[in-house]
């Protein structure tokens, strides 16, 4: 018997992977929440897979994502950031991630980037019953104000669009079809 995904994943060996092992599994640790948000950000107008791809190399060039590191960057390392071929060459991306980098402190430092975006759902992700992909949306009114207050932060490239797709990655939402085998599973994840 097959096992049965949700429709965007596909049977590409790493989308499969990402998706059965990934995708959706709620996300509590702080940095990982910023790098897996960083990492949507350069997915704007790309496809994920892309960023599958490049995910290594891109730890490699962020000093794994540390933020403490990334938000030290200077000039010379945009500069390097734009040479390096492993990654994706935008500039306005990757002075987004030192700029968010600095404002992932200034939340952490508050009360914690992974309590401030938990908040928005209670602490407890938001459970989806859809059973088509074309149900899904793309976006909602949560996603917009997160963005908006992301933005208020000083995060950039962190759209209603990229901020749902962050939600559905890191768990705070999940859009799992309910024909696909992992919607239960991720539900008996949360905390």
């Amino acid at each position: 018997m097959e096992t049965s995904r949700c429709d965007w994943c596909g049977s590409l060996p790493i989308y499969v992977n990402y998706h059965d092992e990934e995708w959706g599994v709620p996300e509590y640790d702080s940095r990982a929440l910023w790098e897996k948000l960083v990492l949507d950000g350069f997915q704007a107008g790309l496809s994920w897979l892309t960023i599958l791809k490049k995910r290594d190399a891109f730890r490699d060039a962020f000093a794994g994502f540390d933020p403490e590191k990334v938000a030290g960057f200077t000039e010379a390392d945009v500069q390097r950031l734009l040479q390096d071929a492993g990654i994706i060459r935008h500039r306005g991306k990757i002075e987004a991630a030192i700029t968010g980098a600095q404002a992932w402190i200034n939340m952490e430092e508050n009360q914690g980037f992974d309590q401030f975006m938990w908040d928005y759902v209670g602490g407890t992700p938001l459970v989806n019953r859809f059973d088509k992909q074309a149900d899904v949306p793309p976006s909602s009114d949560l996603s917009a104000r997160i963005s908006k207050d992301l933005k208020k932060a000083g995060f950039k490239f962190c759209g209603p669009t990229i901020v749902y797709a962050w939600m559905e990655a890191t768990g705070l939402i999940n859009d799992h079809l309910i024909t696909c085998h992992r919607h239960e599973e991720v539900k008996r994840l949360a905390r």
